[in-house]
């Protein structure tokens, strides 16, 4: 099945194999669905992949084919995209990298660029039904718009590198999740991927490069690395 989405401000082309979407996508909607009836409220559910894996673009997709089957509660897609510091915030602060401090910038995407405690609240209040908007994050701003999206859904798809780091912080966080699914995928195609989502919001190949090489891999790596067991596994195949 193709799909066309725009995601943070980037035109995004994807297909699903009809495998996928018979086998692994509806029984997983139909599965989220009865779980929401037996809690009796809305369901988080938290979808964790490095960067490059597809997962904002899988969410998106999800939650079309929740329409799509017509299910009895609504689906709706979220990322943690939109609680990246803000730009002027990473220049003006410093972290150490390998021995060595530069700007916060030059390693925007890592675990420590993002505000985890506003995160956390937003989910917090979005489940107690005290807060009722998300932000989102726009590539070509490079900046997170607040308040752009009106949390309406009865089962919330809430994608991000990190939502199942095992790390300090971060490592408490699932526990807010209904159900988890991790996604894993071979680091040379998530490079050229990432490389071409550079270019596309703006930059040259080289300096998209070097970014993905410096800062894009780590996370990667880490990702793959140090992320916990989830309910449901997925290894992508491109």
């Amino acid at each position: 099945m193709n799909y066309h989405v725009n995601i943070n401000g980037i035109d995004v082309d994807a297909h699903y194999s009809p495998e996928a979407v018979e086998e692994i996508f509806k029984p997983l909607l139909l599965r989220l669905a009865k779980l929401c009836s037996s809690k009796g409220r809305r369901l988080l559910v938290m979808l964790a992949a490095p960067p490059g894996a597809g997962k904002s673009t899988l969410v998106s997709f999800l939650e079309y084919l929740g329409k799509e089957m017509k299910l009895e509660y609504k689906v709706q897609a979220i990322g943690m995209d939109g609680f990246h510091r803000r730009q002027e915030y990473l220049t003006s602060h410093t972290m150490t990298v390998d021995g060595r401090e530069i700007p916060m910038v030059e390693v925007k995407g890592c675990p420590e660029t993002f505000d985890l405690e506003k995160l956390r609240s937003r989910i917090e209040g979005v489940l107690k039904g005290t807060a009722n908007t998300w932000p989102s994050y726009d590539r070509h701003l490079h900046n997170p718009v607040e308040d752009a999206i009106k949390i309406d859904a009865d089962i919330l798809l809430l994608e991000g590198n990190y939502l199942l780091l095992d790390e300090p912080g971060w490592n408490s966080l699932s526990e807010l999740a209904d159900y988890t699914v991790s996604i894993t995928a071979a680091p040379d195609i998530l490079r050229e991927r990432l490389i071409d989502r550079k270019e596309k919001s703006g930059n040259s190949r080289e300096k998209a490069e070097q970014f993905v090489d410096f800062s894009d891999m780590r996370n990667v790596r880490l990702c793959l690395e140090h992320t916990k067991e989830a309910d449901l596994k997925l290894t992508k195949i491109y």
